[in-house]
């Protein structure tokens, strides 16, 4: 081979070379990309499934970290446990985050925020306040049920927080105290105390300062690669959204109580369909809702009979069915949910507020009653439509009536007629009955 076919070689080769150093280099230089979600509110079923779900999206997209924004005064029992089960379970680092300043992880943000691999804080935040409480009033399970009762609760509450904090080496003795004394405490204690790793103002400048550390995940050492990071958001999916906003004793409640008002609507003025088709929907959605929620059945029972003798009430009107029915949605309303089964909600009792409960009562009762006395009213006027509705027309004679026949012109129609005594063309005539297509008229006199 000649110099020139060497030189072509060496070329090839040096250009392969700046090639895959080039690649190598976009490659290394490449953000890394960190999934976001947020939650903003209360810890029920509908946030549940969204944080369990991003748990999922972010392992499937392979990014490097999960990065969760909190701001939650407390959330129920189950769907807790649930966010829990999901991040210590996680494949990737979980990264939360308590802010911005002004949030706070009160009662089950707590044991969220124990649960994750990194916790940062911003400065003006706070955590604690996790002793559980009652959902039906958010008084004290002592108060509530009885000692028994409170301690089971409080005890159940004490090994989820314990054995959550050992498992990321953090204070369990301040988790402990987070949920028997209900201690709180700012970003700084929080960091004192080693409940938290870092504060940080921002979420960008967490990310900063997690870059280059070291979590176990899934037992096994991962480094952290979170400076400059692409932030993707990952959004509740519509079904989540729907649950969010349903999942509320109050919204249930409402909805029971459009649907039992619309039914009966449809049921006194069939034909209408759009109260029919609103009330079954309303009454679906609060079947799905209350699915999410720690409801006695027995409560549902309740309400469901309510509506029953509110709509027997429109059509036997006797007054005493629909009192019957407003009691009962009344006393729905008050235990539709297990105060029991419904514990750590702060700020927000998991119950039917009395200004939701006894106005939407009476309100609806008031419509029942309205209704009733309407189809009564209705029912005392004579009959306008059918055969019925031709009985005192005035017509006039077309052909000759008598006993044998003839014809008449009433309503605009024309009708075979009979009478009891002739009548010439030309006269008026009043129907005193109607039998199948035959007029039965007597003339009317001038």
């Amino acid at each position: 081979m000649n110099r020139f076919g060497h030189s072509r070689w060496g070329l090839l080769l040096l250009g392969l070379l700046l090639v895959g150093q080039a690649t190598g280099h976009a490659q290394t230089s490449a953000p890394p990309v960190v999934s976001q979600c947020v939650l903003d509110g209360m810890v029920d079923a509908g946030s549940s499934a969204y944080l369990v779900d991003c748990v999922r999206r972010a392992q499937e997209a392979g990014h490097q970290a999960l990065l969760i924004r909190l701001d939650t005064p407390g959330g129920e029992l189950e769907s807790t446990r649930n966010i829990v089960r999901a991040f210590l379970g996680a494949r990737i680092p979980v990264l939360i985050w308590v802010g911005p300043s002004g949030a706070r992880a009160g009662s089950a943000g707590v044991f969220i925020t124990l649960a994750s691999h990194l916790a940062g804080m911003a400065p003006g935040t706070n955590i604690g306040a996790a002793h559980p409480v009652v959902g039906l009033t958010g008084q004290d399970p002592e108060a509530a049920g009885g000692k028994e009762m409170a301690r089971k609760i409080e005890n159940d509450a004490v090994a989820f927080v314990e054995a959550i904090a050992k498992q990321r080496g953090r204070n369990v003795e301040w988790a402990v105290s987070a949920v028997r004394q209900s201690e709180s405490v700012p970003a700084e204690k929080a960091l004192a105390l080693r409940v938290i790793e870092h504060v940080a103002p921002t979420q960008e400048a967490f990310l900063e300062w997690a870059n280059g550390r070291t979590v176990t995940v899934s037992d096994t050492p991962v480094t952290l690669r979170t400076a400059n990071a692409q932030v993707v958001e990952l959004t509740p999916t519509f079904s989540q959204r729907v649950l969010h906003v349903l999942a509320q004793p109050a919204v249930v409640y409402i909805l029971f109580l459009i649907a039992g008002l619309c039914i009966a609507v449809e049921l006194t003025h069939p034909g209408l369909f759009a109260p029919g088709i609103i009330g079954v929907v309303c009454l679906v959605l609060a079947l799905l809702a209350s699915s999410a929620l720690p409801v006695r059945t027995g409560a549902i029972v309740l309400l469901l009979l309510g509506v029953a003798l509110l709509v027997a009430e429109l059509f036997v009107t006797s007054g005493m069915l629909g009192a019957a029915g407003t009691v009962l949605l009344i006393l729905g309303g008050v235990f539709l949910v297990d105060r029991f089964d419904a514990d750590w909600f702060i700020d927000q009792p998991l119950h039917v507020p009395l200004r939701t409960l006894l106005p939407t009562a009476v309100f609806v009762a008031g419509a029942a009653v309205y209704l009733a006395f309407r189809a009564a009213e209705t029912r005392r006027r004579p009959q306008l439509a059918g055969d019925a509705g031709l009985v005192g027309e005035v017509g006039q004679v077309l052909e000759p009536v008598s006993s044998s026949g003839g014809e008449v012109f009433v309503h605009g129609e024309r009708w075979s007629a009979l009478s009891s005594s002739p009548i010439p063309p030309g006269a008026r005539v009043v129907v005193r009955r109607v039998e199948g297509l035959t007029l039965f008229v007597d003339e009317v006199k001038p």
